[in-house]
């Protein structure tokens, strides 16, 4: 489910969580809470990344253009296309760009039994290209006008260019205030965008983010399993288990420890 889009500065509303007592029967134990945690964690997230192959495009992108100062593709209500300033970004630099404005934000989704993409913008409308490279959001409905095909620059790392179904790129022109155009022959410097996703949506760096979470685990927490207190060193052993793989293993070693020492 799309969750609504959050911007720099926006306060966060926080959830009431419900904790389990201790003594209720049906509370889960502590492993599904964790997962659960991390799993919430993960689906909350609302940071921006920068798409690294078409496989990750899904969900909210903006699509960051090559242009100084640094801008995006836009529309507006009536379905108008046009570039947008960006205001939100680190340094200056277009990689870390973010939305500040909904009219920026395109909604990516996989063309059913193609390759391409369907860009639908904040209105419900979707992007085209007519013949003669004009682009609009006005469209309704999905066909080939409306259908983008996202082909990797050789040689820059996480850019892409735009294709249309006329085997023609979207691209900037050469003018003071630029604008974008669908009618360029080949992919060259003005054709080379950027896209910018939520990372909730991209999968790899959702798997890894779940990765990281999942090895956050507290002394008190590791102290509980094996049923004693432990040393840092245990503590830092067990931590490595839980990265490594094999936890379970070095855990039930140390609760075999524990049993026999108590009894020594």
């Amino acid at each position: 489910m799309v969750k609504p889009l959050h911007f720099k500065g926006d306060k966060k509303l926080k959830k009431r969580k419900r904790v389990a007592e201790p003594e209720d029967a049906d509370a889960p134990d502590s492993k599904a809470l964790t997962t659960t945690t991390v799993a919430g964690r993960v689906e909350d997230d609302d940071t921006w990344v920068n798409a690294d192959a078409p496989s990750d495009i899904s969900g909210p992108i903006i699509i960051v253009l090559p242009t100084e100062p640094a801008t995006c593709l836009a529309c507006d209500a009536n379905g108008k296309v046009f570039t947008s300033a960006i205001e939100n970004f680190v340094d200056g630099d277009s990689a870390t760009a973010e939305p500040h404005d909904v009219r920026q934000v395109w909604v990516a989704n996989r063309v059913a039994g193609t390759e391409s993409f369907s860009l639908k913008g904040h209105h419900g409308r979707y992007l085209s290209s007519d013949k003669y490279g004009l682009l609009t959001a006005s469209a309704t409905a999905i066909s080939p006008t409306e259908s983008f095909h996202v082909v990797p620059v050789p040689d820059n790392p996480s850019t892409f260019s735009l294709q249309t179904a006329r085997d023609t790129f979207l691209s900037i022109t050469e003018a003071k205030t630029p604008d974008v155009r669908g009618d360029a022959d080949s992919i060259t410097f003005n054709t080379t965008f950027r896209i910018r996703m939520q990372a909730r949506f991209k999968p790899r760096h959702k798997v890894a983010k779940e990765e990281r979470a999942k090895e956050k685990i507290s002394k008190k927490e590791l102290e509980e399993i094996i049923g004693r207190k432990l040393e840092d060193d245990e503590v830092r052993k067990l931590k490595r288990a839980r990265r490594e793989g094999n936890f379970h293993e070095i855990a039930l070693d140390f609760k075999v420890k524990t049993s026999h020492d108590k009894y020594a």
